[in-house]
């Protein structure tokens, strides 16, 4: 991250009830977190995102959802990008990750999109792979087949606990990574089991 004033922490997700709460979401959860965490409403609309803005380490904070599907991510939030001048090594993403257990988190950074196709658009729009990801893990199916009704299907009852542990985590990797720096936050976060 540079020293620039402007933030972006952008979670990615689906629209609609129909996908709240699903693995496919968890990146949406964790912007709900960060904004619970500060008493934000995640309410004002631009750039076919919704979003809040706030001031975190002295920095101006983005909170962004955005609201085009997964497989387009990166339009709305190119459009954020460049409409406030953020730079992309200024951008943090987060999104699911089946090559992660369940509760798991890594925090990864100027890397390919890794087959995820939310991350592969951001990666399109912006013509580089500069941006901060936290990978928030949610197990794999076991097969390629069930790989969609996986991604997109609701967590077990007996998975809430954990789930709620790793958007808890991702949301603290965030702060950490704006007041301590991405190394600190590496090493604190992506050690943890």
């Amino acid at each position: 991250m540079s020293d620039s004033k402007f933030k972006i922490i952008a979670g990615l997700g689906n629209p609609g009830n129909k996908y709240a709460r699903t693995r496919h979401n968890i990146g949406f959860s964790v912007v709900e977190a960060l904004a619970l965490k500060f008493n934000l409403s995640i309410d004002k609309s631009r750039f076919d995102s919704v979003y809040a803005k706030t001031k975190i380490q002295g920095y101006d904070v983005f909170l962004v959802k955005p609201l085009s599907y997964m497989n387009k991510s990166g339009f709305p939030i190119r459009k954020f990008a460049a409409y406030y001048k953020v730079d992309m090594q200024d951008i943090i993403v987060i999104h699911d990750d089946m090559d992660l257990a369940l509760g798991q988190i890594k925090i990864v950074k100027s890397r390919g999109h890794g087959g995820h196709n939310g991350v592969r658009s951001i990666l399109d729009a912006f013509g580089k792979k500069d941006c901060i990801r936290i990978r928030v893990g949610v197990g794999h199916p076991g097969d390629q087949k069930s790989v969609t009704g996986h991604v997109l299907g609701g967590f077990a009852p007996e998975e809430t606990a954990c789930v709620d542990k790793s958007v808890d985590s991702a949301s603290d990797a965030c702060l950490c990574m704006l007041e301590k720096g991405i190394t600190a936050a590496m090493n604190l976060f992506n050690t943890k089991r």
